[in-house]
């Protein structure tokens, strides 16, 4: 198959990340790393990889890093042709838990090397409050090679602010929930600000936008699906984006985003789509706490 041509940002460090990336939330759906699970991940992950996706998301909540490195090892891709990110699980937050939770999630991925390796949550209410000790843990990996890059996800303003100025060490990315019906204004500016690029999660509000009016005039009219063009409106914003799929037909439609371009007055249209706060889908980083355990409920929607 001929492998499509994604364009890439450049981080702050100097790194690029390609800018469309295949996201393996609730691959499996029951986070439970059975082989048999393993096994699915792999599939859907090397399929990908066939398309022609070279970002692959996984973290250590989702249960899959397994599969994920099993499909990346099947895919017979060269290593420097894949960028690969996985994220620190909430359970993981103490120092010395950073540094042993990573060491599994490469064993688990039996990669060389982690491309991008982020703080999934802040969890501002847990730890004392503490998460400036959990991202300086962060940095510390960067000694080794093993990770080439080293950023956050779900960071409000002031989460950015607090471990900027207290450790001198900015992020390259921040993973935040952005979709049209909750632009999350707030966090993107405090991105753009520090230089930090956003990678959106949901970046199709759960399906939620798919059938808005504004949309779908906008798709009829450029000879696009709904889903293509809110992802095209992300790639516009100049946002990383990270659709999740199961259906190999959409895996493949959400790849075909750079034949066409959203004027001006489309893009101004769907961001006016914005319902602020009341559009968030996923839990609020001021106040999400969870932490999983065997028996432990997951929630339903976020990253």
């Amino acid at each position: 198959m001929t492998t499509r041509t994604i364009p890439t940002i450049t981080l702050h460090n100097g790194m690029t990340i390609p800018q469309l990336g295949f996201g393996t939330l609730n691959i499996p759906p029951d986070r439970n790393p059975t082989p048999e699970n393993s096994a699915k991940t792999a599939q859907f992950v090397a399929q990908a990889l066939e398309y022609g996706y070279r970002h692959i998301d996984t973290a250590q909540m989702y249960g899959n890093e397994r599969g994920v490195g099993q499909g990346v090892a099947a895919s017979g891709i060269a290593r420097a042709q894949l960028f690969v990110t996985s994220k620190l699980g909430n359970g993981n937050h103490r120092p010395d838990d950073v540094r042993r939770s990573f060491d599994e999630t490469m064993q688990k991925l039996n990669l060389e090397y982690l491309d991008l390796f982020l703080i999934h949550w802040p969890l501002p209410t847990l730890y004392d409050g503490d998460y400036v000790s959990t991202w300086k843990a962060m940095t510390e990996l960067l000694s080794d090679g093993r990770v080439r890059s080293v950023g956050v996800s779900n960071f409000q303003p002031d989460h950015l602010q607090r471990i900027i100025g207290e450790t001198g060490i900015t992020p390259v990315v921040n993973q935040i929930e952005v979709h049209p019906g909750f632009n999350n204004d707030a966090a993107r500016a405090a991105c753009a600000s520090h230089g930090i690029a956003v990678e959106a999660w949901s970046p199709l509000g759960q399906g939620k936008v798919l059938g808005d009016a504004v949309i779908g005039e906008v798709a009829a009219r450029t000879g696009k699906t709904p889903a293509q063009v809110i992802l095209r409106w992300h790639i516009q914003h100049g946002h990383i984006v990270i659709p999740k799929s199961m259906h190999w037909e959409r895996m493949q439609e959400n790849l075909a985003l750079f034949d066409f371009d959203l004027s001006p007055a489309d893009v101004a249209a769907i961001d006016a789509l914005d319902r602020g706060e009341s559009g968030r889908i996923g839990p609020n980083p001021d106040t999400f706490d969870w932490i999983p355990s065997g028996a432990a409920p997951r929630p339903t929607v976020g990253s």
